[in-house]
């Protein structure tokens, strides 16, 4: 190889690097932006809550927030009392009735999109990362590799917001046969045991393994042609995005065992499939699993114990 043709070699590395240091932080900005803006939208709903509303009924851990209200202190029976004369049910931001009207509907929709928003798109950095390193090293332009890499991460997020439609059904059918209660949260064990137990066990199935596999190791799809496009990042991340709903999934339903609105295992659940795509182990998949199993056989035992 001569002097200039490893000049013009280090050369294309340098321009890569800069053309992938001008599109990448386009792409964390979007992602973090729409994430705040679920968590956001989270907070207000927990805080709208607080003041006013008995805690320890919206799930596990959730009780540390009476200390800020009326309830600290009180008993069971007291705060369920209370909890009826100071605020009904749905009157805070963003809390269906118990009506579950259309209106309620759009608002738990919203919750959930929010919640997918929030949990999910952190993430799925690593992936949008990948995709953008491999637009660059098919020498794509700043402005291609910015709206390519944009685009994928609407097409991820649309995926969830579809899982978004599913759980908002799910909760309706759930609060509707009586399986919730007003604070979104488990009315029963058996709802909390069976979740529990089902998100275990996919923990062991093949489709859990494949679709974990594909968020360790992407495999692009659309990223070739002169110009990827918005239309072909778009088509991108709904790939990816289904694989990581493959994943994730499961862990995410858990919200239904521990409660919608319980602020602090949307965070700890949301680091957890973070960590688990992020980190290729044959140990954490089945150790999730194995720790949801036996947590849904504890409390079926306590249940008849």
């Amino acid at each position: 190889m001569t002097a200039a043709t490893t000049r013009n070699t280090d050369n294309g590395k340098e321009l890569a690097k800069s053309t992938g240091q001008s599109g990448w932080p386009i792409i964390v900005t979007v992602v973090l932006a729409l994430s705040a803006s679920g968590w956001i939208y989270l907070g207000a709903m927990v805080a709208a809550m607080v003041p006013s509303m008995d805690m320890a009924t919206a799930g596990p851990g959730m009780q540390v927030f009476n200390q800020f209200n009326l309830f600290n202190g009180l008993s069971a029976e007291a705060r369920a009392a209370l909890a009826v004369i100071c605020l009904p049910a749905g009157a805070t931001f963003g809390m269906p009735t118990p009506a579950l009207n259309s209106l309620d509907v759009v608002k738990i929709f919203a919750m959930w999109a929010m919640m997918s928003t929030a949990m999910m798109l952190p993430g799925a950095l690593p992936m949008f990362r990948a995709y953008q390193d491999s637009l660059v090293r098919l020498g794509y332009g700043r402005q291609s590799v910015a709206r390519t890499g944009v685009a994928s991460v609407f097409g991820y997020l649309t995926v969830w917001l579809g899982y978004a439609v599913v759980a908002t059904f799910a909760q309706w059918i759930l609060s509707k046969a009586g399986s919730l209660n007003d604070m979104m949260a488990p009315a029963s064990m058996a709802l909390t045991t069976s979740v529990l137990f089902a998100a275990g066990v996919y923990q062991f199935t093949p489709a859990k393994k494949a679709c974990l596999q594909r968020c360790w190791y992407p495999r692009w799809v659309f990223s070739t042609g002169e110009n990827p496009g918005f239309l072909a990042g778009y088509r991108e991340g709904l790939v990816q995005g289904w694989a990581c709903l493959g994943c994730c999934w499961a862990v995410m339903t858990v919200m239904f065992a521990v409660g919608l609105m319980n602020i602090l295992w949307i965070a700890l659940l949301g680091g957890v499939m973070a960590l688990e795509k992020a980190f290729p182990s044959r140990i954490a998949p089945p150790a999730i699993g194995v720790f949801l199993v036996l947590w849904a056989v504890f409390l079926t035992i306590a249940i008849y114990a």
